[in-house]
């Protein structure tokens, strides 16, 4: 198709002449640089009908060879059975080389994809952190489809239309398991992923900047929930009949005492365990998300938990699937009283507040045991005990006023 850009007219009054060219179901827009008046543009039907100014006359027949230059490219491609992308396409046309072609947007997400699967498989990454990357490439794949009608887009067409249409698409009509709509921390996340990802396309200099810092979405804070000193006692003291429920209990309970998540905890050996010059015990690891060394002390209780599955096998806990262990976990917030929420991750949180921070650990070394880069990760816990001795001092207050 030929038309004219109305929108750049130029102080003469003439307007861009452009091509608009469909290649396997995408469309690319070629700048002819010839100019025409609308009101010509008009007047002679876009060129078709017969033309008596010269001028005219020359710009019909430029525009005419450049049509059969595009069909001649074409008819190329097709003879020879060339697998080539619009990008490359569009480069034939100018006379460009194929290696000046900026990559998609998928191309980058696979290159990066494909790297990281290495790191993986040295144990330098988890393939948790892989499938999310894999997620990400699928969210980008549909919401193409849906939105623009074709799987892929040229990383130069990634603008903030296209990203606020994303984060659209991501919180209000993206499907997943039955669920319409990703929550916003989720989302963001998702948003720092493809950030991740472009970063690492500027590393290997496939692209010239990141588009996705144009995105400004921020993870919004959420009450974390973690169990208080009662709490964790009740469960402690409770002795269950079934099997898979005192293992359980073990396993959650080990974790609020060294603060390892699910995908650490079950991968700790005796060969994790060192002991210090004052022959106190150690749990010595590199947490796999952040890949930074965590060192934690054995408390009593730990202790007690690693010596009551020392012969079962080299592992320090019995094995079980993170699936289970919290659909289990609510069992046991249900016999032992508990209106909360009991996951996994509710141990990692009491570690952090109940456990270490609650009892005067500095806020550092908190930090250290948790495996956090950085110890802004950290202070988050420290700002729910804050709000948590607020209400406490609250009730205080209240009681005194009774008096």
């Amino acid at each position: 198709m030929i038309y004219i850009k109305k929108d750049k007219v130029k102080n003469s009054g003439e307007c861009p002449i452009y091509f608009k060219i469909l290649f396997k179901q995408q469309s690319i827009t070629i700048s002819t640089g010839k100019y025409i008046s609308e009101e010509r543009w008009v007047e002679t039907d876009n060129l078709r009908r017969k033309l008596r100014v010269e001028k005219e006359k020359v710009l019909k027949e430029y525009l005419d060879l450049y049509v059969l230059k595009i069909e001649k490219i074409y008819n190329q491609i097709v003879k020879y059975q060339e697998d080539i992308n619009i990008s490359e396409f569009k480069l034939m046309i100018l006379g460009k080389h194929k290696d000046d072609a900026m990559p998609t947007l998928l191309d980058i997400i696979d290159k990066h994809n494909q790297y990281f699967a290495k790191l993986v498989d040295v144990s330098e990454r988890s393939k948790a952190s892989l499938q999310k990357y894999k997620r990400v490439r699928d969210l980008i794949e549909t919401f193409n489809s849906k939105k623009y009608g074709f799987k892929d887009i040229q990383i130069e067409k990634v603008n903030s239309g296209y990203i606020y249409n994303l984060e659209s698409f991501l919180k209000f009509e993206s499907e997943y398991k039955g669920k319409l709509g990703i929550k916003n921390n989720s989302t963001v996340k998702y948003f720092k992923n493809l950030k991740t990802i472009c970063n690492y396309a500027l590393k290997m200099e496939l692209i010239e900047k990141n588009p996705f810092n144009l995105y400004s979405g921020k993870i919004k804070e959420v009450e974390t929930c973690f169990l208080t000193e009662e709490e964790l006692e009740r469960i402690e003291n409770k002795d269950f009949k079934i099997d898979r429920l005192e293992r359980v209990k073990d396993i959650f309970l080990f974790s609020c005492y060294t603060g390892y998540a699910p995908v650490d905890a079950l991968k700790l050996t005796r060969k994790n365990i060192i002991q210090d010059a004052n022959k106190n015990l150690w749990i010595k690891t590199n947490r796999q998300k952040t890949d930074s060394r965590s060192n934690v002390p054995l408390l009593p209780q730990v202790i007690r938990i690693i010596n009551k599955y020392q012969f079962e096998s080299e592992s320090l806990l019995p094995k079980i699937s993170n699936q289970k262990m919290n659909a289990y976990l609510k069992e046991i917030a249900e016999i032992v009283g508990l209106d909360k929420n009991l996951t996994w991750y509710v141990s990692r949180h009491t570690f952090a507040t109940t456990v270490t921070l609650g009892n005067g650990i500095k806020i550092e070394n908190v930090s250290a045991m948790l495996g956090h880069k950085t110890i802004r990760q950290t202070q988050h816990y420290a700002k729910i005990l804050d709000s948590s001795v607020s209400e406490d001092m609250q009730k205080l207050m209240e009681k005194f006023r009774d008096k």
